[in-house]
Formats: structure tokens, sequence, C-alpha cells
């Protein structure tokens, strides 16, 4: 090898060592940088975290300070709800913990630069409460009070916007901003209300799965020729409402109060417009005439003939009025 060629390999592998040194120097220098930053924003977070003035004042100008603080608030929390002296019962920036003697400690941050308060909510722990609620109708504020984070909530009312619906709990499992662990911690918390076949319009019913427009009207039509449903399986008297569609919304339904049905007080004119009593008003009409009132029962009127099975097996699962 020439001395030329030894030169050049020399000043190679010198420039490599020098270039292998500085690169190591910029690691460290950015780690210590990112370690500074780390606890400088540790530092602000914990500061901000605890209020650095304390007044301690009577009740009478603690409610005035309160009700400064919380524009709407109709009074002070009783002392009873408060946190036992030394712990702070924290809301927002303000804490109103008592005193050893009953008196009201109120304590407050100071103001700071807003680059401080960015820093402080983009770092600080996130907290997150439980508390029942129904997807389908809770606020972007009550779902970030949930856990979840601005952007999360904003989608989830975006979606309802969208005209979508959790009508279980499982529907709300399967959105993209639900996490199994978050899931998991609200599941018990989550309260969807059922349908009530008594009070529920024709829009509600269309919500339903496998429901449309049609079976919608003919819900409400068939509850009015009831006089309420009395029983969610009576949806399958509807024409062409089969027992695969009921199994399809059975979980999402419930029968509220109605008002019970005046079966001995209609005439039978009125008698024949139920839908189970059209060939039996005759007959219901004739033993009222021919019977004590102390004898007016369904199960009576089926001994004694005035009601075949199938009428009795469907009338003895309605609500009846008392005679």
């Amino acid at each position: 090898m020439g001395k030329t060629e030894k030169r050049t390999s020399h000043s190679t592998s010198a420039s490599f060592r020098v270039g292998a040194v500085a690169l190591i120097f910029l690691i460290i220098g950015y780690q210590v940088a990112l370690f500074v930053y780390k606890a400088s924003v540790a530092r602000t977070v914990e500061k901000r975290a605890v209020p650095d003035t304390v007044y301690v004042v009577d009740r009478r100008l603690a409610e005035e300070i309160f009700l400064h603080d919380r524009p709407g608030a109709a009074e002070l929390p009783p002392c009873g709800e408060y946190a036992p002296s030394g712990k702070s019962r924290r809301a927002d920036s303000v804490s109103y913990p008592r005193t050893a003697d009953g008196h009201v400690a109120v304590r407050r941050n100071s103001a700071t630069l807003p680059r401080v308060e960015e820093i402080v909510r983009a770092n600080a722990p996130r907290r997150y409460e439980s508390f029942a609620f129904d997807p389908n109708t809770v606020s972007v504020e009550d779902l970030m009070r949930l856990g979840f984070t601005q952007k999360q909530a904003e989608s989830i009312d975006n979606y309802r916007r969208k005209g979508g619906r959790f009508r279980r709990k499982e529907d709300f499992a399967r959105s993209f901003v639900v996490a199994d662990s978050v899931f998991e911690r609200l599941a018990p918390f989550i309260d969807i209300p059922l349908t009530d076949l008594n009070a529920a319009d024709s829009a509600a019913f269309d919500a339903l799965p496998g429901i449309g427009p049609w079976f919608a009207a003919k819900m409400v039509s068939y509850r009015e020729e009831l006089h309420g449903y009395s029983y969610p399986e009576q949806l399958m008297d509807i024409w062409h409402f089969d027992e695969e569609k009921y199994d399809g919304l059975k979980d999402l339904i419930t029968v509220g109060e109605s008002e019970p049905y005046p079966l001995w007080s209609l005439t039978e004119e009125e008698l024949r417009r139920h839908p189970y009593l059209r060939h039996a008003a005759h007959a219901i009409a004739l033993y009222r005439r021919s019977m004590p009132r102390e004898a007016w029962t369904v199960e009576r009127m089926h001994a004694e003939g005035a009601l075949d099975d199938e009428t009795f097996a469907r009338l003895r699962r309605c609500r009846i009025a008392d005679p």
C-alpha cells in the first residue's frame, strides 16, 4: 500500500471517530434536554395541582366567593359534604375544605401565563368519573368527565348527529374511540332506556332494529285497538310481525303503564272493536246481563262457555279494569 493510500485511510478513520464521538454527544445532549424538559413540565403540573393562595373565612363570606365562582349555583354545599380537615374537596382551581374550627378555607391558584396553563392541560394526569349515562344523550362535556378526550367525545357526538344510535351496550363498545378497558369500566354505568310500547311514538318504533315506517305505524295503530299493550308478545299479533322480528328487539322494549281495558262497561259494539273480542262481544254482553256482578271475571266467563279457549288465553293476560 502506497503512502498516499495510507494517509487517506488514516484520515478516513480519524473522521469516522470524530463523527461517532460527535453523534454520541448529540444523543446525550438530546436525552439530557428531554429529561430537563420533562422534569420542568412535571414540576409545573405538580405546583399547579395545589392552589398556592389560602384564605380562611367564615361561612357567609365563603358562600359569596363560591357563588361568584359558580354562576347559577343556588348555595354553598352543606358542611357535611366537605372533606375532613386537611383534605381538599377540589373543584377546578378552587377548593372549599372545612377547617378544624368550623371555618372554611378557600384555596386559589394565582394567575399564570397562558403557556403555563396550556402545558398543565396537556400534561396533567387525566381524571375521570364513573356515573350512570345514556350514550345516546350524554353531553360532550360529560363524556370528557367519563374519561374520553375532547376529540373522542366529539367523534361520538358526530356519530349521533348523523343519525347513529346505540341500541345496546355492545353497540357502544364497538365504537372505534371506546377502548376495551374504558368500556369494561363504564359498562355497569351505561343506562339505555328501553322503548315503552305504551308511550313511544312511531319515530321511536322506527328506530328499533328490523322496524321500518310501515311496522312502526302498525304498532301505534294496534296499540289504539288494544287500548294499550298488556304484554310485549302482543306485537306478534300484527300481520307479518313474526317471532324472528320479535326476537331481534325483545330486549329493547318494555310495557309501561296504561289504562286497564274497560271490559265490563263497554257496549257490545265497542267490544267488537277490540282485536280479541270481535266474535265474543255478543256472548260477553249476554253474560253481563244474566250473571251477578260478583261473577264478572274472565275465568268465570270461560268456565260458563262465554269465551272459547283461544280468546280466554289472550284475554286473561290483558289488563282488565275491575267491574
